[in-house]
């Protein structure tokens, strides 16, 4: 039975899609730059992923008081972020499929991936400023709470790849913490939620319990997309299933693994080796089993998700956003069973 959450997300899929879609139709009747630009981050863009950030935007909007409508610009601005981030990620990892496809630099050349996803940043602004119910005050607030949110993923980025290219594995559970809260906390909870609250024109006691939600919840839900990718069922049937290892990631299963693990040489050696022999990716399982790294990284979780929902408990929102927040905390860490 699907969650209150899942069910939310349902009920909303079609409507921000279209209107995430529609930034790329019709906006131009130059045949190349169609065919070069809008035509593939459309097909990027509709080959969508549960669409949970923008649609949380919106309902922090409404969990305030506000109009869920209101904070549809901010909500495209993060989705859109969203596509920038994951194309040139893709890039930068070496990645083969996204979403169930081809990565766009595989299909359509770097230089070209690259453009469109230069052209999805440009967007993080463009959509908030080309909302025409929104005052200027509210437009330099929300571009402040935007940048922000850019430069802290990029930040994340930094350290993920230069921990790779390095060859770090000096690391500890909050050198892999931190990176995790920039990189994918920020855009995939904080300042989604921060931006709804914001538009709804909520309490800075409302602004700062929702960002701190969102802060706990999107740590949650990248180590466990990290567990996802080492022994999710749906993942086992995907070609990139267990590519964390293959790209050497610093993971939190990793690092607790490395720093705990009789086997550290061993794994050391699969990690710098760019393995893809399916028996060499189920050794490092093995090991990350073995030294307890796969249940410390889920009890993690778990214990991120309990913090969270005890700080939204005390704060006033409407009931029934509430009720889907504290589902949602739920819905990010139960996506293994």
């Amino acid at each position: 039975m699907p969650s209150p959450f899942t069910g939310f997300l349902n009920r909303h899929f079609e409507e921000i899609n279209r209107h995430l879609v529609s930034f790329f139709t019709d906006k131009t009747d130059n045949a190349d730059i169609e065919a070069y630009l809008y035509a593939p981050l459309g097909r990027f863009s509709a080959n969508a992923g549960k669409r949970h950030r923008p649609l949380i935007c919106m309902l922090a909007c409404q969990a305030v008081g506000g109009d869920f409508h209101a904070a549809i610009s901010a909500a495209a601005a993060i989705e859109h972020f969203q596509s920038a981030a994951l194309i040139h990620d893709d890039i930068a990892d070496n990645g083969q499929l996204r979403r169930g496809e081809p990565c766009m630099y595989l299909t359509e050349g770097e230089g070209i991936a690259i453009n469109c996803g230069d052209l999805a940043l440009s967007l993080v602004t463009g959509s908030v400023l080309d909302d025409d119910s929104l005052d200027d005050h509210m437009k330099i607030r929300l571009l402040y709470e935007l940048v922000d949110m850019t430069t802290r993923t990029i930040e994340g980025q930094a350290l993920d790849l230069g921990w790779v290219r390095d060859q770090r594995f000096d690391l500890t559970v909050d050198d892999y913490l931190r990176m995790a809260t920039l990189k994918t906390a920020y855009y995939s909870g904080a300042t989604p939620l921060a931006c709804g609250a914001i538009i709804g024109r909520g309490s800075n006691e409302q602004v700062e319990a929702l960002r701190a939600f969102g802060l706990n919840t999107g740590l949650a839900f990248q180590i466990q997309d990290d567990l996802l990718n080492l022994v999710g069922k749906k993942e086992a049937r995907n070609k990139d299933f267990r590519s964390d290892i293959t790209e050497g990631k610093r993971t939190l299963v990793a690092v607790h693994a490395l720093a705990h693990s009789s086997h550290r040489d061993e794994l050391v050696q699969i990690l710098q080796s760019g393995a893809t022999d399916p028996k060499v990716l189920s050794r490092a399982v093995e090991i990350f089993e073995e030294a307890g790294s796969i249940d410390f990284a889920r009890d993690y979780s778990f214990k991120l998700t309990a913090q969270a929902k005890e700080l939204l408990a005390i704060i006033e929102l409407d009931n029934h956003c509430k009720e889907l927040f504290m589902s949602m905390a739920d819905f990010f860490v139960e996506r293994l069973s």
